[in-house]
């Protein structure tokens, strides 16, 4: 036994699990507990037993404003699984009402109720007013940051929502940049630090994943009988010459790297969210297979090669692989698979540096400039790029009674239901829970723009359809992982700035130039500290959606932090080790964000329904409920900045008339 612990703890010393970087005293943090709120009852049992062999659910969460606010924190875990758990299935007794009377609450503080509030605004009459609840310790949702202070630099990585593209002129998207304030025009980057010879570096944390550029290098490990590990660099360049794939995969990874046209769909008139359309027969059929079957029979792919390679690049974005995702989804927006989303020449980066933008800390830029403009003295300083990234939020301003729009935080919301019956009702109240009390508001309409996995259970008086609805929405965790290092000198040795690998955790990641306005560096180089975001899915192809969602949560929401940093410190050493990664010395901080039901899993019939019965997703989005409407970007089934702009414009009009 001895000796076993002895080589254990040589293994954890090496990979520097004990080193002194950014590192929080987590050993004193709050166990796992109730750390399964999300979880499905049937894993109730296993996690028991689970909890005992790892205790510790925290660990080093970063600085700055957001260091308690990074995913789904064990706070509000505890406040979600007690209105699972029907803690608030009553009003309580020792509720207070706080006296206030809101023309509009919106419930959920990511971009679709920021976006609610700033449709309010431009609306609104003069004296009418609106209050944003919020459950997280800062607005943003999943457009929120990490910060790590690297040996003096100041660096940030996104905890969810990423980066934008150039929008169509006339589009809601150009309208709501202009509207904040949001200058794409301005976005300056990092330019290159010698005296090494320069290795092109993308804006985004997506474009090896994506592109697969020729600055990117596909690792194999044990999993394709490669011990010590390979490296190929540009594998598309080279035709995937020397990739170890097995020959039927390699067949189909270059059947599909073939340029074709796409096949025309809604988005090729330029529209980009395929709920917006009323499907034709093609549409309605692509709708009533998966992804998978749609990529075999009419692509000629195999599904072996489809679950390697195609579906990391789609479950990152979607939750959910081609084996459960709607044929339609590729269709209806602009799909991967086409020429924009496969392997790219040399040359295709200059003209891309144009039109792909990220902030420091991804949308956590965008949701700071909606909040700017709600609330000007939020933030001190102009309005502009630079000073969104450096100001600090003067939270004593978000909640003041003077304020037209005011943003309350730590705030979940327990109850919402009218008071009286939902037709001839005058007013809504709203009850939430913050710092162990709980409060009540009336309101004369409601927004609900949380997720749906959680508004199900809030609305109290939903009628069944609705219920019905709701039930059919199922959702996938995401980890998503910071980890901030000193240089990335181990990745320029290897002729590269980005990677992708195919066992282990994560399945990609790159060095990025950060935008001007976000940085206190102006040149980057292979000495230059850097943040490698993982995007780290739970992908369990052939299992249900729904099971693999279960899954999915039990395992982010069991795992300690000490072994999500163990793991990533063992693939790190085994990809990087060979060309002078020491984890110990190398590795600053790892900061993890955890995402219960992170998103929406769009299966066959999401589009366009089912069996001879419409969508569900329709009945919410139709009109509102009473005076609750529900706008949440999980409604769209194409989850990101734009359709929580739409979403929540949507909305705003079908409640507009209760405020008189």
């Amino acid at each position: 036994m001895a000796s076993t612990k002895s080589k254990r703890q040589k293994i954890n010393d090496f990979l520097g699990m004990g080193a002194p970087i950014c590192r929080r005293d987590f050993l004193n943090s709050a166990l796992i507990g109730s750390g399964m709120c999300l979880v499905d009852p049937l894993f109730h049992s296993s996690w028991a037993a689970e909890r005992e062999k790892k205790q510790i659910w925290g660990g080093y969460t970063g600085e700055g404003e957001y260091r308690d606010a990074n995913g789904n924190t064990q706070e509000v875990i505890n406040a979600a699984h007690a209105i699972r758990d029907g803690r608030f299935n009553e009003p309580a007794n020792d509720t207070a009402d706080t006296g206030e009377i809101y023309d509009l609450v919106v419930v959920g503080g990511g971009l679709a109720g920021l976006s609610a509030a700033l449709f309010f605004k431009d609306q609104a009459k003069t004296g009418q007013t609106c209050l944003i609840l919020e459950n997280h310790p800062i607005f943003g949702g999943e457009a929120k940051q990490n910060e790590f202070n690297i040996d003096g630099h100041r660096l940030f990585g996104p905890q969810g929502s990423n980066f934008f593209k150039v929008p169509a002129r006339g589009s809601l998207a150009e309208q709501m940049y202009d509207r904040i304030g949001l200058d794409w025009h301005n976005f300056q980057y990092q330019s290159w630090k010698g005296p090494d010879p320069e290795i092109p570096l993308s804006q985004t944390s997506y474009d090896v994943l994506l592109h697969t550029p020729p600055r990117c290098g596909f690792y194999f490990g044990a999993k394709f009988g490669q011990t010590p590990g390979l490296w190929l660099r540009d594998p598309w360049g080279k035709k995937l010459e020397g990739a170890p794939f097995p020959p039927e995969i390699k067949r189909s990874l270059l059947k599909w790297a073939e340029p074709q046209m796409p096949e025309p769909g809604p988005w090729a008139s330029g529209q980009t969210m395929p709920f917006e359309f009323v499907g034709d027969e093609r549409s309605k059929y692509l709708d009533s297979i998966t992804d998978e079957d749609r990529l075999v029979k009419e692509e000629g792919l195999s599904r072996e090669m489809i679950r390697l390679y195609i579906a990391p690049m789609v479950v990152q974005e979607r939750g959910l692989g081609p084996d459960g995702l709607s044929g339609f989804f590729r269709w209806g927006s602009l799909p991967l698979g086409t020429p924009k989303t496969k392997p790219r020449p040399a040359n295709y980066l200059a003209a891309e540096q144009h039109t792909e933008h990220a902030f420091p800390g991804g949308n956590a830029g965008m949701a700071r400039l909606i909040v700017k403009t709600l609330i000007p003295d939020s933030m001190p300083g102009p309005r502009t790029l630079e000073a969104i990234c450096h100001a600090q939020v003067d939270f004593a301003t978000l909640d003041r009674q003077s304020n037209s729009i005011r943003i309350r935080h730590n705030s979940t919301v327990v109850r919402v239901e009218h008071d009286g019956d939902p037709e001839k009702s005058k007013f809504v109240w709203v009850t939430y829970a913050q710092r162990g009390n709980v409060y009540r508001v009336k309101t004369r309409s409601v927004i609900m723009a949380s997720g749906g996995w959680i508004t199900k259970h809030i609305v109290r008086d939903l009628p069944n359809p609705h219920r019905e609805a709701y039930s059919q929405f199922v959702y996938s965790a995401h980890l998503i992982a910071n980890v901030a290092v000193r240089n990335w000198r181990f990745l320029y040795k290897l002729g590269i700035s980005g990677a992708r690998w195919f066992e282990g955790i994560g399945y990609w990641t790159e060095v990025r130039k950060m935008p001007l306005c976000g940085t206190d560096t102006k040149s980057i180089g292979p000495d230059s500290p850097a943040v490698l975001t993982l995007y780290i899915p739970f992908y369990y192809p052939g299992l249900p959606a729904a099971a693999q969602g279960t899954k999915g949560r039990q395992e982010l929401l069991t795992t300690s932090y000490l072994d999500y940093e163990k793991a990533i410190r063992e693939q790190f050493t085994q990809m990087f080790g060979g060309s002078g990664f020491d984890a110990r010395r190398d590795i600053a901080g790892i900061v993890l964000n955890r995402w219960g039901h992170a998103l929406v899993n769009a299966a066959p019939g999401f589009y366009f329904g089912k069996d001879g019965n419409g969508a569900p997703r329709e009945v919410l989005r139709d009109k509102a409920f009473g005076r609750i409407a529900f706008g949440h970007s999980d409604l769209s089934g194409d989850q990101d900045h734009k359709t929580a702009f739409s979403e929540a414009k949507r909305a705003i009009s079908q409640i507009a008339h209760t405020w008189g």
